[in-house]
């Protein structure tokens, strides 16, 4: 095969929703069809012992969430597919707001009795900036839920983006009898089963009798009249309206009882693109060229236990990456070389000698890299677009163990290296602080903390508003800001001593207490700008 064959049928895709959507069932539903695992697990069952394959931390399998993005690699008929499977909780948004980044298409799981909820609103707000091809799949129609149409309706409206069905169900709840997919143009008959798939009997036309005795005459008259309407209301599908990210193909389903799941997957390896062009701050990279290239959009901490290793994930952007190659560390600028690069299976790796653009390959990481790092083959290319929130929560991070004050170090650095926390150090005290999005992040760095290091830590409140980066401004040209506004910046740092703090990197933090304070501290010093995301 050559490099561009192998790139062309990559499939790389994040599945995004609000929680409870189904969402990792899903994901595990596809893995079963691309042969990747023979029996299916359960995000929350008493019966199935098995696990979901991609909830693998301890702290996932007890909650029956997911904290963290896992990738799946699997091949299915002749397409080589990557799935990324993010959390939905609200407080883990800034990992899949950065996965989305790496992906280049979307699957959007609804649950068909709650409709749009407001996670998936803000998930679908990055998808609409970065023009991201999105396919939603409309889950639990086995239990009762909104009307079909009232829930398109509220696609559009809420989600802002064209849909147009691409199968149509039967009925829902207990009297639910199927779908009929609209794109291959078969009915698909509805049997509960965990593990298995329902029968599809392909049909020329839907009037066909047939169906009337399959599904009955009531069921099958509304089918008919439903199929009319929606060619009457909806635009035909066109894959170009997809790609460009106007058009959202709509497949209803039940994840749980693998049913829906195999016609979303059929329909999805034939349209979702394959990998696409990635703007830097330098050019636009094309994923056919010859040369490697790849950004660093997660990395995740002591993935194997007995190692206590990091992982960085590269998703590579052109190219081939080879095992035991030299390559450019660009923020660095060292070469270097991996001798065990891996691909995943959730917590699983496999050591491989190759990759493409569109794969994501895990690198060991001994502190070399950070989110947003780029490799290459040789050219300076800084891959842009990878934010970092500003935290709106803040707590003193106390070590509860003297006897573990290495291990609650290392364990806090390199859970902090992950991107979903930050680490200040109070300029005045030294005492550490640590700043998230979401009540729910201190819980699970508490416990990882305790379960994967060791190390025990408590946490004591602290009342701040909100931390921002902070910087002299330079006239326009200028290499270095004018006396003037380094005298201003030096003041403000004196003033709100008790208040500056350093990230990770060094930078100055400012650490507002309150929304006024802030507002008054942009007005009064007109010399300093106030960053609330820093662009790693």
């Amino acid at each position: 095969m050559t490099l561009t064959d192998e790139i062309q049928r990559r499939r790389t895709f994040a599945i995004i929703s609000h929680p409870d959507a189904g969402k990792t069932t899903l994901t595990e539903k596809l893995l079963l069809f691309g042969g990747a695992i023979h029996v299916a697990g359960a995000v929350k069952s008493n019966k199935i012992k098995k696990t979901a394959t991609s909830d693998w931390m301890e702290i996932e399998k007890q909650r029956g969430i997911s904290v963290a993005t896992s990738v799946m690699a699997f091949d299915y008929r002749d397409y080589h597919i990557n799935i990324l499977d993010t959390p939905g909780h609200q407080d883990f948004a800034e990992d899949t707001f950065r996965t989305l980044t790496a992906v280049d298409s979307v699957i959007i799981v609804i649950d068909a009795a709650k409709g749009v909820e407001t996670q998936t609103r803000r998930l679908m707000e990055v998808c609409r900036m970065r023009k991201t091809p999105v396919m939603v799949f409309v889950n639990k129609m086995d239990r009762e839920g909104k009307d079909p149409f009232d829930l398109l309706d509220e696609v559009e409206a809420e989600l802002g983006i064209h849909v147009r069905p691409l199968s149509w169900p039967i009925n829902m709840g207990q009297r639910f009898k199927g779908v009929y997919n609209i794109f291959q143009q078969t009915l698909d008959l509805y049997t509960p089963n965990k593990q298995t798939i329902s029968e599809s009997i392909k049909f020329a036309d839907v009037n066909d009798p047939q169906i009337t005795e399959l599904i009955g005459e009531n069921d099958a008259d509304k089918l008919r009249m439903d199929l009319d309407l929606i060619e009457g209301v909806y635009n035909p599908f066109s894959t170009d309206d997809y790609l460009r990210g106007d058009l959202a193909p709509v497949f209803f389903g039940s994840a749980l009882n693998t049913f829906g799941v195999k016609e979303l997957l059929e329909c999805f390896v034939q349209i979702a693109p394959s990998p696409r062009p990635v703007d830097t701050l330098e050019r636009r990279v094309d994923p056919l060229e010859e040369k490697f290239t790849g950004f660093c959009f997660k990395i995740h901490a002591n993935m194997d236990p007995n190692h206590r290793s990091c992982i960085a994930f590269f998703k590579i952007c052109s190219g081939k990456f080879e095992r035991n190659e030299y390559y450019r560390h660009v923020r660095k600028e060292q070469q270097m070389r991996f001798s065990a690069p891996t691909c995943f299976m959730a917590q699983k790796k496999e050591t491989i000698d190759e990759a493409y653009a569109g794969d994501i390959v895990g690198l060991p990481d001994t502190g070399n890299f950070k989110i947003g790092d780029t490799l290459t083959s040789g050219e300076v290319l800084h891959f842009k677009g990878l934010p970092s929130f500003s935290p709106e929560m803040f707590k003193y991070i106390e070590n509860a163990d003297p006897m573990k004050q290495k291990q609650l170090d290392k364990g806090v650095n390199q859970l902090m290296d992950e991107g979903v926390a930050q680490l200040f150090t109070n300029q005045l005290t030294g005492r550490k602080i640590v700043g998230t999005v979401g009540q729910l992040q201190f819980e699970v760095i508490q416990y990882r903390l305790e379960h994967e290091y060791q190390a025990k830590c408590r946490w004591e409140p602290i009342s701040l508003y909100k931390a921002c980066w902070i910087e002299a401004v330079k006239e326009e040209g200028a290499k270095e800001p004018s006396p003037e506004a380094k005298a201003e910046y030096e003041m403000f740092k004196k003033r709100k001593a008790q208040y500056m703090a350093f990230d990770k990197e060094g930078r100055d933090v400012f650490l507002a207490d309150s929304g006024y304070v802030l507002s008054m501290a942009q007005q009064d010093y007109q010399h300093i700008r106030f960053h609330f995301t820093s662009e790693f």
